[in-house]
């Protein structure tokens, strides 16, 4: 195990590289000039460049590049040139409501979907399996602006069960704060619940087929003991390997249900700074999303290899 994640751990360094230069290039190229932005309009070009030579801008790409990622290692990310507010607080906070909207849905959308799958798996090609498998790909096809819009129509506007806005009074206890977070969440538990539901599915299909589960059931086993002692354990590793992948969606794929919401997460911050030519944050924001989304992965496959010694043995 230590060797695993020693293993999946430096594997990531090198990746990281290749993400923070891409990120880099990228923002090199976005439309728009920061010293413009900052000035406006009516700024003189020599004005520009002044404020360009001043801000590191006129540097080399690559000087420029290297001084970026070591203050990003280092924890300097630096002031906004456009907002004038350090960056980190920015993100960091921005961060931080993401991981909690997400955390929200996936805290709910997990059991449920690992139950459904797997009834619908134990029941392959019944009645139940065909109503579990139609329904939560019906609602896995529904964008999250659609059925948020009628969430919000349902249950803030007409029933007025649940608030409008996503964000909490400041000050608000985390009860409270996961209060207002329900109705974004459910477009996101729409999403999730399918993809999950059906890697639960399949695993579990998979699983009482092989030959050691025919032999148990033969040995007359209760059906109990073969699900919970030998069909789960093995069924959930190909689950835990999406859901490790769906986690670091969700913390950066939130602009839709943020933005709808009015909900100040991660994704409608790099909306922002693409907008506003925020480069600081843009690169910052991204890179960080980019090692939440590995270190997701990370966790599936220690999580895998503690149910599958064969991972282990990989490794």
């Amino acid at each position: 195990m230590t060797r695993l994640i020693l293993r999946r751990l430096l594997l990531m360094v090198p990746t990281l590289l290749l993400v923070s230069l891409l990120i880099f290039m990228l923002s090199e190229i976005l439309p728009g000039d920061v010293a413009r932005t900052i000035l406006g309009q009516y700024a003189t070009p020599e004005q520009v460049q002044a404020l360009n030579t001043e801000m590191g801008a006129d540097k080399p790409i690559v000087e420029r590049y290297a001084a970026w990622l070591g203050h990003f290692v280092t924890g300097n990310w630096g002031t906004s040139p456009i907002t004038d507010l350090k960056v980190a607080p920015q993100v960091v906070d921005a961060l931080g409501n993401s991981l909690l909207l997400a955390g929200l849905a996936l805290v709910v959308i997990i059991p449920l979907s690992i139950l459904l799958g797997v009834l619908a798996g134990l029941r392959k090609d019944s009645l139940l399996d065909r109503g579990i498998t139609i329904s939560t790909l019906s609602l896995t096809v529904i964008p999250e602006f659609v059925s948020g819009v009628i969430l919000l129509v349902i249950f803030a506007v007409t029933l007025k069960w649940l608030p409008v806005q996503a964000l909490a009074p400041p000050g608000s206890s985390l009860p409270t704060r996961l209060y207002y977070l329900i109705l974004p969440a459910i477009p996101l538990m729409f999403i999730e619940l399918g993809y999950i539901a059906r890697m639960a599915r399949v695993g579990t299909v998979e699983v009482l087929a092989r030959p050691y589960i025919r032999t148990a059931v033969l040995k007359g086993l209760p059906r109990r003991r073969v699900v919970f002692g030998h069909v789960l354990r093995n069924a959930m590793v190909p689950t835990v390997t999406v859901i490790g992948s769906q986690i670091g969606w969700l913390v950066g794929g939130l602009v839709v249900v943020e933005t709808l919401f009015g909900y100040p997460g991660i994704g409608k911050l790099l909306v922002d700074a693409a907008k506003t030519h925020d480069v600081l944050v843009l690169e910052a924001g991204v890179l960080l999303v980019a090692v939440i989304y590995m270190l997701s992965n990370l966790t599936a496959d220690v999580i895998v290899a503690l149910l599958d010694p064969r991972a282990r043995q990989r490794a």
